[in-house]
């Protein structure tokens, strides 16, 4: 089994804190060229302004808001320019907020999760496959895959939490998507799979934390390995679901979670 990715174009969405960043910097230190998209400009080039400096290098930066579908078009463009192809999308962004009351009607919570964790991935999604077959086209190639599209999403999408009311509907929502587009793009060549995690050091977890210290604990007594994990233990499987190793694996939602949806702590948020 191969889980060789270098020489491979890659778009990381979310890449300037967090899972994405991981996932982006594991997958240049494997020898991938990397596209780090994400909305925050400052923080994207304070972690990749040296690397990308070189013209001629491995990594270019992306800045925009992918909830709008000029942006996202200028994203692969600005992926074609740079590298002439696209391989791999890992949409690795997401947002996460409480729903404060999951009885408020008025609540407009899940507008929001939904258009910033299940629809622009979705979009993009389907804009990259456009691309990934348009490029096969006109290399006139009929055989091999094509491309490989992981979604990161989260165990909150298959769990019942009332206070992440909104959160869960959007995780449910893009878990859905990653297979029903699995199946549309199967046909074409290109696979789609998801990684839904949990108990593992999200950027939005760290600020949860500050704000709720008890839940440290409670995360890691909910978890049967008994931690908190790093964002960098995602980061293998997210390669292994991008590589030839998993030519035979799409529509698949693989968890990584230490064992915490086993136990389905209902009290613990599912991060």
């Amino acid at each position: 089994m191969t889980l060789a990715i270098s020489g491979k174009t890659t778009i990381v969405t979310g890449a300037a804190n967090g899972i994405g960043l991981a996932i982006a910097r594991h997958f240049l230190d494997r020898g991938a060229h990397v596209i780090c998209a994400d909305i925050d400009e400052a923080r994207l080039q304070a972690e990749w302004g040296d690397a990308a400096r070189d013209e001629n290098g491995p990594v270019r930066l992306f800045t925009g808001n992918l909830c709008e579908k000029l942006t996202a078009a200028n994203l692969l463009s600005a992926a074609v320019d740079a590298f002439e192809r696209i391989d791999i999308l890992v949409n690795a962004a997401r947002v996460f907020a409480p729903t404060p009351d999951p009885l408020d009607p008025s609540d407009t919570g899940l507008d929001e999760m939904l258009a910033q964790n299940m629809k622009s991935s979705l979009r993009l999604a389907q804009m990259t496959a456009k691309r990934m077959i348009a490029q096969a086209e006109k290399e006139e190639r009929s055989e091999g895959e094509l491309g490989s599209i992981i979604n990161v999403s989260t165990l909150a999408g298959c769990r019942n939490q009332p206070q992440l009311l909104n959160y869960s509907i959007a995780c449910a929502a893009q878990d859905q998507a990653t297979r029903a587009l699995a199946v549309a793009l199967a046909p074409h060549r290109i696979r789609v799979n998801g990684v839904a995690f949990a108990s593992l050091m999200s950027a939005s977890l760290q600020v949860a934390l500050k704000e709720n210290t008890p839940w440290r604990g409670a995360i890691a007594e909910g978890t049967p390995l008994g931690r908190i994990a790093a964002a960098s233990e995602l980061v293998d499987t997210v390669q292994y679901l991008a590589s030839p190793g998993a030519g035979f694996v799409t529509g698949q939602i693989v968890t990584v979670d230490g064992g915490r949806g086993l136990l389905d702590p209902v009290c613990v948020p599912a991060y």
